[in-house]
């Protein structure tokens, strides 16, 4: 009986470890991108239990506990990079330089939560230069309206769907743009930050769709949204930051596909998790709201902030602009099979990196 339960707890783990290798992009296969962290910890237990429960002067034990160790494995081959132990993709900021910093702070506020208050004490205290809010409606905006006063600038698209989306800034922001690059009630937003050194940074919004049995069965559209906004900043030689809730975790294999294709960098890299879903649920939680950069950048801190009763933390982000230093930061490199399969996502939705605002070109 114990040989029995083991094998089949053995099989669950392998299959969700090594199904996601499949690039089926239905959300049945997708979804085991995320819970990688958990998974881990369960081949480990197993392990464990193989070890102190089997008969290993058995064959078929050994079988199972090689494939327990091989998930294991598996696991922390993605998630290792999003700990201490490994080198920091990003450099820290050597010195303040408040001229050149930017704190984003990128919020998914849940629409159906009403405790806007929360959020507004959180800008209060931390002073974001800039507010991404996602899930934001009509009612959110009405409220977020007290901010007007300190964040002058903005860019506005409530929407009652989930895929609302607010900005708000201190800093002055040039070429707005409100897009609906993948599907037409998902939009993404796009603009020139001016810096108080008056330099200008090129930065995009964006909230794709998860693939999921409530909202696509499938991931294409997120991932063609992404591939084609990578592609685009890839050919940018100016500061770039793309921020948001992407609806996919740090390590899955389609972030990272962005995260070669753009060029750009992951703060998280070396530095830990940062997990902001599910909020409510200690046991069931990884990185959905990311912020990536351009090597001009280094990093002066990344926050995950308090709750404000939706499913997200807020993520708080400072960087700085620092070329000369960040010039010799490796970003993931892509290789012809990573160019071919980004072509193909965007083209199977008919979308373009030309499709992308390029604010500053």
């Amino acid at each position: 009986m114990i040989l029995l339960t083991l094998f089949i707890c053995t099989t669950v783990i392998a299959v969700a470890t090594f199904l996601p290798l499949w690039h089926n992009p239905h959300w049945s296969v997708r979804s085991f991108d995320f819970p990688r962290l958990q998974l881990a910890a369960l081949a480990a237990l197993l392990m464990i239990m193989q070890l102190l429960l089997l008969d290993l002067a058995r064959p078929l034990s050994w079988v199972l506990v090689i494939v327990a160790g091989l998930s294991l494995a598996a696991q922390l081959w993605w998630i290792l990079p999003y700990t201490a132990i490994w080198p920091s993709e990003v450099k820290n900021a050597r010195m303040k330089s408040p001229e050149r910093t930017l704190a984003i702070l990128t919020s998914n506020v849940l629409t159906p939560n009403r405790n806007a208050g929360a959020l507004l004490k959180l800008v209060e205290e931390h002073q974001p230069d800039v507010l991404v809010t996602l899930e934001s409606d009509q009612w959110w905006e009405d409220q977020l309206a007290a901010l007007e006063s300190t964040m002058p600038y903005s860019i506005k698209c409530p929407l009652d769907n989930l895929y609302g989306m607010h900005v708000f800034s201190r800093l002055p922001l040039h070429e707005s743009e409100v897009c609906f690059l993948i599907e037409q009630k998902v939009p993404s937003m796009h603009a020139l930050v001016e810096l108080r050194s008056g330099e200008k940074v090129r930065i995009h919004f964006v909230h794709p769709a998860p693939p999921s049995p409530t909202e696509n069965d499938e991931s294409t559209e997120r991932d063609a949204e992404l591939v084609i906004v990578g592609r685009s900043v890839a050919d940018s030689d100016e500061p770039v930051i793309v921020t948001g809730d992407l609806n996919d975790v740090a390590w899955s294999p389609t972030t990272r596909l962005f995260r070669k294709v753009s060029g750009l960098l992951d703060p998280r890299v070396g530095r830990g998790f940062f997990s902001t879903f599910h909020a409510d649920y200690r046991l069931l939680r990884w990185p959905l709201d990311h912020l990536f950069h351009s090597r001009h950048f280094t990093l002066a801190s990344i926050t995950r902030l308090p709750s404000i009763g939706s499913d997200h933390f807020p993520l708080l982000t400072r960087v700085v602009l620092s070329p000369a230093r960040g010039e010799d930061q490796e970003p993931l490199s892509p290789d012809s099979e990573d160019r071919s399969r980004a072509r193909e996502i965007a083209q199977e939705k008919g979308a373009s990196k030309h499709d992308v605002p390029e604010p500053g070109e």
